[in-house]
């Protein structure tokens, strides 16, 4: 059951290539880590995708993201949009995953999941609704693509998103569907 107003289109997501954070199992929420060897290389690998033309562009303003995109989409021009930003896990910025707080509770100094929900819901649909006949391409966090499928598919978070990997929401009559592309 969709709580939340469908985007006007379908839309894909893509997580920022893996950081030294993700390596090291580290909570880095709104902090600004680089991309390891590793998610360099993945987000290199995304240039030689195939993509439908026209596609809009738009990037976290955190630099793996911006990193990744410009790895990506070599030359290609892209929007920073603030709201694409990770979630603020306050207090738990820079300590182990492991201590990562249960997504509904809010943390001290931190963004309440339902704020981030609405955050969410708001760019998505106003980077669907100017984005043309182009299909937008957002890179961006786990957070943000955990919100979507709660928004707008399956209303659950799911498995962590992997890395470099783009998935569409492939807009339905009166649903989306994620699938890996």
């Amino acid at each position: 059951m969709t709580l939340w107003p469908l985007p006007t289109k379908s839309f894909c997501l893509i997580r920022h290539g893996e950081t030294t954070a993700n390596a090291d199992n580290i909570i880095a929420g709104i902090t600004d880590v680089h991309l390891s060897p590793l998610g360099r290389n993945q987000a290199r690998a995304l240039a030689c995708r195939r993509w439908p033309d026209p596609i809009a562009l738009f990037s976290s303003p955190l630099s793996r993201a911006q990193d990744t995109c410009k790895l990506a989409f070599q030359g290609q021009d892209f929007v920073l949009h603030d709201d694409l930003r990770e979630r603020d896990w306050g207090k738990f910025e820079g300590r182990p995953l492991a201590e990562l707080p249960n997504r509904d509770d809010t943390p001290d100094g931190g963004e309440s999941w339902p704020a981030m929900l609405a955050r969410v819901h708001q760019a998505i649909s106003e980077i669907c609704a100017t984005s043309g006949t182009a299909l937008p391409v957002v890179v961006c966090h786990s957070g943000i693509i955990r919100a979507a499928r709660v928004l707008w598919t399956t209303g659950n978070v799911g498995q962590r998103p992997p890395n470099a990997v783009p998935l569409l929401f492939d807009k339905l009559p009166h649903t989306i569907q994620e699938k890996t592309i």
